[in-house]
């Protein structure tokens, strides 16, 4: 199915569904600050950097949006002290858009440093023992500070496996927090508040959810509570219905994640935008995501191959090192090392987006799919 683009309107925030295949989805989200094409990958920049990459090695490897994180940044160096200094896209050296989240996750998973209550939630600082509260009005307004091109709204995020009556009581909060972010959030021309679906994996609940931020109305909205120890399978088994309840004419964000085989999983359900730390952390490791699966550079198969890691790939990491480099600069603990790897894996990841991207349009998205999987199947080529 092909849809046309509408002219793009560079003053304010739009979203334009140009092919489907299937349920997959492609299009463009046109912001003040550039285009974001989806399906889109965001690497994450928590405190205002995305860990061993400079802004303009992370934009060269194609990412057209950053994420970064409320929490962090509003305990150091604060929302306020962004703002001062010409907010975080001058702070950080990055002129594309920014989506940040509201900070609820991280507060979620303080446990005993936090007390929840219907108005927000007072926690301890993990850097030094502090005080703060969090509410959908105090979420609001750091985002705001920052200049983020994209908020979420303040919400609630559960552990799973939870009960029904845990699941239910959490998501009605939610949608509760849901309308006071948006209007708390007011009119903000070129800057959107995405909602955020609850309910666990529990179909009725994620409609009901879902239908409670439509009737806000928001800019988009995300499929949130997955990723958070449910497991590939029933993760897939929720996203089988939970983005067909939101909107058509808005983007579908999954939050945190993933694995590249999540990702054309949650791709292949309609899913528009995702984020995840692991393509950053697992370079820092010695992790290394390849068209043949993953490699451990630390082992000592590598020690003496001559081979790039991955022979089709163009990132700096495979155009002009050997794995036999890689391992040594990664066993002698150098920074080049969490440099090099971490580019190779963001400029995967987009490379992994930007084949979806065509295959939708060009209507085979099925074929990529397969070819994906059998790439990876195959496995690590043994070395020489």
């Amino acid at each position: 199915m092909i849809c046309l683009i509408r002219p793009r309107m560079t003053d304010r925030f739009s979203f334009d569904l140009a092919h489907t295949d299937g349920r997959a989805r492609t299009g463009v989200i046109h912001t003040p600050r550039g285009d974001i094409r989806t399906p889109a990958f965001m690497p994450v920049g928590t405190a205002a950097t995305v860990k061993a990459m400079m802004p303009e090695s992370v934009a060269a490897t194609g990412a057209d949006i950053l994420l970064g994180n409320t929490y962090h940044l509003m305990l150091r160096p604060t929302a306020e002290r962004i703002d001062r200094l010409g907010g975080l896209h001058k702070f950080m050296n990055w002129d594309k858009p920014i989506l940040t989240d509201s900070g609820g996750f991280q507060v979620m998973s303080l446990a005993d440093l936090r007390k929840m209550t219907e108005d927000g939630v007072t926690f301890r600082s993990h850097i030094d023992g502090s005080k703060h509260h969090l509410s959908p009005e105090r979420s609001m307004e750091i985002q705001k500070l920052l200049g983020s091109d994209i908020v979420l709204c303040f919400d609630e995020c559960p552990a799973l496996p939870a009960d029904r009556k845990r699941l239910d009581e959490s998501m009605q909060l939610s949608m509760r927090w849901a309308a006071r972010s948006k209007e708390a959030f007011g009119e903000r021309p070129g800057h959107a508040l995405f909602g955020i679906q609850q309910g666990g994996l529990e179909e009725d609940l994620r409609g009901e959810s879902a239908k409670a931020l439509t009737d806000i109305g928001f800019d988009g909205y995300a499929v949130g509570g997955l990723a958070v120890g449910e497991g590939q399978e029933a993760m897939f088994g929720c996203l089988d219905f939970a983005p067909d309840q939101l909107p058509v004419d808005k983007p579908r964000y999954l939050m945190g994640v993933g694995k590249p085989d999540d990702i054309v999983g949650a791709v292949k359900r309609g899913i528009d935008m995702m984020d995840c730390v692991l393509p950053s952390r697992s370079g820092r490791t010695g992790q290394v995501f390849t068209r043949h699966g993953v490699v451990n550079i630390k082992n000592a198969r590598h020690a003496d191959d001559p081979r790039p890691l991955d022979e089709a790939c163009r990132c700096p990491a495979c155009s002009n090192y050997s794995r036999a480099y890689l391992h040594h600069v990664f066993r002698a603990q150098e920074m080049i090392s969490g440099m090099l790897l971490t580019w190779h894996n963001l400029h995967y990841f987009q490379e992994i987006m930007q084949g979806m991207r065509d295959a939708i349009a060009q209507q085979r998205f099925d074929a990529w799919e397969a070819d994906f999987h059998a790439r990876r199947a195959q496995g690590d080529i043994d070395p020489l």
